[in-house]
């Protein structure tokens, strides 16, 4: 269930959503629908603080554990995120975090190969499980009176995962499956891979979440279990608990079932080479007769939450909903609708991402309109921004935006949980999730300026969709091998 296919336009940005890849920060909700504020301006949102009355504490075993209460209705949310993803898997090994993602479903000793799911499905829960760069988490949601046996169930698996090759060489052939449905079927995520090993040289989050084919193929029982034992211990784990629960039933329920989990490794500190810039505009392009309609999309190398300033990053997290946020963004207002040179436009910033992350725009032409000339408009529209700034009246509406509807998610108990998830396994703070709403109050017209001049100025790594005309059948004569005729049939 990895989180690596993307495609344009739409789905680009919901995946990036869902994700909490592309808006983790912009997404946070507040403790109380009641606690919006209806005000003019955006300042008034700054005095509200993420998660409501939350807390926070850790295990002796190192398990650190967060509790967002929510009472509105008798369910909550239980999710475990392991601070390893695939940017953190050995050379060679791409597709293992992932792969691993999948055989953990694969049972313990006192519950078999199934056994969890099924009793999620019985009590009639919900479940599932997600890779990224930079972290895996599974959860469930459930009536608040199952909370215990799903904590059980999941420590159980923390620590007595068991795996043959009866059950990890099927599993290995469904992830490869699985990689040629949603990226070797997709031109978009083809080319989206291309794209993403120009821009992140010398950095792991050029390899494909999912893996590489070949590397993939090669994995082994041994393999897993060797990455399971080294990452998947309590210390290097977050149990996030969101709905109608108290912080001390939580406690009480996570001391009986993860803390009899033993801390058995020490993954140590995520030490990663800093993305290289090469010197020259690279472009990359990708033609399929399965592509209907031609894209673009130009990236840039910038800074995350974790790995800038706040300031920066709230700048670029405003400097994307100006150019690229829906139908009053920049992009969407020039290129669709005053020059009618493209279908559709936008941008995004990858805010949360324990390393320097990426800053896109996307275009899809009109027809009349080539790729290159649409790409050289959308640049336009970025250094008019650069050179002569943004006015009071688009700060002010990115602001609400994207304040308004990150109070607004409250209303998903998964939101509230994963949007920590996000943050904490991506090195951020509880403290600076729940003053990201001041964060973004207080970024200046000046401030989201100088963010488009200083990280958007060099040349951008532009990929490019392109249709091909479907390869013509061949004829008898031109399949038939050298030689008579005759010959050939035989």
């Amino acid at each position: 269930m990895s989180q690596s296919a993307r495609a344009l336009p739409r789905r680009i940005r919901q995946t990036a959503l869902l994700a909490g890849a592309c808006a983790l920060l912009a997404l946070a909700p507040a403790a109380a629908r009641a606690e919006v504020p209806q005000a003019a301006d955006a300042a008034a949102f700054a005095d509200i603080k993420i998660g409501g009355e939350m807390s926070s504490f850790s295990l002796d075993n190192g398990l650190q554990v967060v509790v967002i209460p929510d009472t509105r209705a008798p369910v909550a949310t239980h999710m475990i995120w392991y601070k390893v993803g695939a940017a953190d898997e050995p050379d060679g090994m791409s597709g293992i975090a992932h792969f691993l993602e999948h055989l953990m479903f694969k049972g313990t000793p006192t519950n078999p190969n199934g056994a969890f799911s099924k009793r999620v499905a019985e009590i009639g829960g919900q479940e599932n499980a997600f890779t990224s760069n930079d972290y895996t988490a599974y959860y469930q949601r459930v009536a608040k009176e199952h909370l215990a046996e799903m904590m059980a169930l999941e420590a159980d698996r923390m620590e007595n995962l068991v795996l043959s090759d009866e059950v990890v060489l099927p599993e290995r052939d469904v992830v490869l499956e699985e990689r040629r449905q949603r990226v070797e079927n997709d031109p978009s995520s083809m080319l989206g891979e291309t794209l993403d090993a120009m821009l992140y040289v010398n950095h792991p989050y050029g390899t494909p979440v999912i893996g590489w084919p070949g590397e993939i193929s090669a994995l082994d029982r041994e393999d897993a279990i060797s990455f399971y034992d080294r990452f998947y211990t309590p210390n290097n784990a977050i149990l996030i608990v969101a709905g109608d629960v108290t912080a001390d039933e939580v406690r009480r329920l996570a001391q009986e079932t993860y803390g009899k989990v033993a801390r058995r490794a020490e993954p140590g500190e995520r030490d990663r080479p800093r993305p290289q810039a090469l010197p020259g505009a690279m472009e990359v392009s990708y033609a399929d007769p399965r592509v209907n309609q031609p894209s673009l999309r130009k990236a840039w190398i910038v800074p995350s939450y974790t790995s800038g300033e706040t300031r920066q990053a709230a700048s670029l997290d405003l400097l994307a909903e100006i150019l690229g946020g829906g139908s009053t963004s920049r992009l969407y207002r020039d290129l669709v609708i005053d020059k009618g040179i493209a279908t559709s436009a936008g941008g995004w910033y990858q805010s949360s991402s324990l390393d320097d992350t990426r800053f896109m725009i996307y275009a899809v032409p009109a027809d009349g309109t080539t790729l290159e000339d649409a790409g050289a408009a959308a640049l336009d529209v970025l250094r008019n921004v650069a050179e002569a700034g943004v006015t009071d009246e688009e700060l002010e509406r990115a602001k609400k935006s994207l304040l308004s509807s990150a109070l607004y998610a409250q209303d998903s108990q998964t939101s509230l949980a994963r949007i920590f998830g996000v943050a904490l396994t991506t090195g951020s703070t509880i403290d600076e999730v729940r003053d990201w709403p001041a964060e973004i109050a207080a970024v200046t017209a000046q401030d989201v300026q100088e963010a488009a001049r200083t990280h958007l100025a060099a040349a951008p790594v532009t990929a490019y969709l392109r249709p091909s005309p479907a390869p013509a059948p061949a004829t008898a004569d031109a399949a038939a091998p050298a030689g008579s005729g005759e010959a050939a049939k035989q």
